[in-house]
């Protein structure tokens, strides 16, 4: 992975089109040793969560182009790889396990990190995991505490308690939130330390609770509005 970060970092300090061009062979090792990586790590969190068995490379990874249209930062290209092995694939809708690295002084999120959730659900699902909360919350904080190391993202929450959801539940907090995930930041030590992979699929191993029931309700969620 030191190349991949070497060419990440290198891009975040050079973000256009000409120093591209001039260190596409850079960038194409760098995708290759990345989705390589991608390739081991499908199969690894499949050994413990047959949901994301079949999944290919390209169903779990994205373009390095940015979308410019709608956005004051025009610079053309993302300084961040990343991968999200979920079922179906990464459109799909449901719950999975997100591995992210990014350059040094990158503002996307600040950091690597390995996470495991759903990020922007779709309103019917964010409703249906809000449900789910209310009458089986011990089950739902339990999914939470056996991630050990990981967090339960907070950051873009409601300020308050959402229509229809009681404020004298002891899990009234979760309510707020609109995307569920759990996450761990990682180090520049931890990318390039040996057994990346082993380390990586054993933490998300501590997370399949978390993941299972989350796809346990977007099932329910979407065989009701079918």
């Amino acid at each position: 992975m030191e190349k991949v970060l070497n060419f990440l970092n290198n891009l975040r300090l050079n973000n256009n089109r000409s120093w591209f061009e001039e260190h596409k062979g850079e960038y194409k090792e760098a995708l290759e040793i990345f989705n390589s990586f991608t390739e081991k790590l499908i199969t690894g969190i499949g050994s413990f969560d047959p949901s994301v068995k079949n999944l290919t490379v390209k169903d779990c990874t994205y373009r390095i182009y940015r979308d410019v249209r709608f956005s004051t930062d025009k610079s053309p290209y993302k300084t961040h790889m990343g991968a999200f092995i979920s079922p179906k694939g990464k459109g799909s809708g449901y719950s999975g396990y997100y591995f992210h690295i990014e350059a040094k002084g990158s503002e996307y999120i600040g950091g690597h990190i390995l996470s495991t959730g759903i990020y922007r659900p779709a309103p019917v699902v964010v409703k249906n995991i809000r449900e789910e909360i209310m009458l089986n919350g011990k089950e739902f904080q339990k999914t939470i505490d056996i991630a050990y190391g990981f967090k339960l993202d907070s950051g873009d929450a409601l300020k308050r308690i959402p229509a229809g959801f009681p404020a004298d539940n002891e899990y009234s907090e979760y309510f707020k939130l609109k995307d569920y995930f759990l996450m761990k930041f990682v180090d520049d030590s931890f990318i390039l330390g040996d057994n990346l992979l082993e380390r990586t699929v054993n933490e998300y191993k501590k997370t399949l609770a978390f993941n299972s029931l989350l796809n346990k309700v977007v099932d329910y969620a979407y065989e009701d509005n079918l």
